[in-house]
């Protein structure tokens, strides 16, 4: 199995994959998205890409590599890097570099390495086995045009009755409805007395009731309470704002033996944190003065490491 294809499963199950000497592949969360020209929904996925200025070792890939091919820590080292040279030469040279299932690099007009990833793998392991879904569009009908077309079919038209009436009939009928107007305005104003005195005692009722819980209720002293005091002892991570990174690691036992050693040749080494790409980052030692920072960081870049670089804080 070839490097590229060791990365590629290490995407699964994290988000920065390091290769040292040469990059890092970065991935970031994707939300489904509808595709409105195709009516195609797609899955959550990982987006893939690269940033050339993470070059540290962070153990990840070579630990990978060294347990699935049986073979020495830094016998893989050694190859990761004697690879990534081979890598450049041939991007410089040919002016592109394919890495298979990952994506291809090239060299833009200012001779700059743009990384395009392929999108023919999806990263997410939430979403592994998904693909787009094509979704036909929905096609209403429109009522109007419903009724429309049965009036057309069935015509609809009313013609008026003319009667005559004679003698005493229209009288009658003029007194029914007279007759029929009083009885409703009895009925109403009959109905209208009582829902009046029924809120009357529901308000009431009411009333005697807030009463009663007001007269039950018991006040309490508002006095302060005297609460014991607590002294807890807080360990700081960082004792100032400059710190002298001596490396970033994907695993927190690395960076703990990396302590380790930095304090057995003499440094004030401490853990600083994670920092967004979720790598534990290891100082050499933190300052205050900026100044006294700059010149152990130039001090230990010509006696110990060439990548150590300050980090600043507020």
């Amino acid at each position: 199995m070839g490097i590229a294809e060791h990365i590629e499963s290490l995407l699964y199950r994290y988000q920065c994959v390091v290769v040292p000497s040469f990059g890092a592949f970065l991935t970031q969360i994707k939300p489904a998205y509808l595709q409105k020209d195709s009516n195609t929904f797609y899955p959550p996925s990982k987006e893939l890409s690269f940033n050339a200025q993470l070059k540290s070792n962070d153990g990840l890939l070579v630990s990978h590599i060294s347990q699935s091919d049986h073979k020495t820590y830094d016998e893989v080292l050694s190859g990761i890097e004697a690879e990534a040279k081979t890598w450049f030469k041939k991007l410089y040279s040919e002016g592109s570099l394919d890495f298979g299932a990952l994506g291809v690099f090239k060299l833009n007009a200012e001779r700059k390495i743009v990384f395009q990833p392929a999108e023919r793998n999806n990263y997410l392991a939430a979403s592994f086995g998904l693909s787009g879904v094509h979704a036909s569009p929905v096609t209403r009908e429109v009522l109007k045009e419903e009724v429309a077309e049965i009036e057309e079919r069935i015509p609809f038209m009313i013609t008026p009755e003319t009667r005559r009436e004679f003698g005493l009939r229209p009288y009658f009928k003029y007194a029914a409805v007279v007759l029929l107007a009083l009885t409703t305005g009895l009925s109403a104003y009959t109905y209208y007395q009582r829902h009046d005195a029924s809120d009357a005692l529901v308000r009431e009722a009411a009333q005697q009731e807030v009463s009663r819980h007001i007269q039950e209720a018991t006040f309490f002293s508002t006095a302060p309470l005297e609460l014991p005091s607590i002294h807890l002892d807080v360990t700081r991570t960082r004792q100032g704002n400059h710190h002298i990174i001596a490396g970033a690691f994907r695993v927190r036992e690395n960076a703990d033996k990396k302590i380790r050693q930095l304090r057995e040749r003499g440094y004030d080494a401490l853990y600083i944190g994670v920092n967004p790409y979720g790598l534990h980052q290891v100082a050499y030692g933190s300052y205050t003065d900026p100044a006294e920072a700059l010149e152990a960081l130039h001090k230990i870049k010509r006696t110990v490491s060439a990548d150590a670089w300050l980090l600043s804080v507020k």
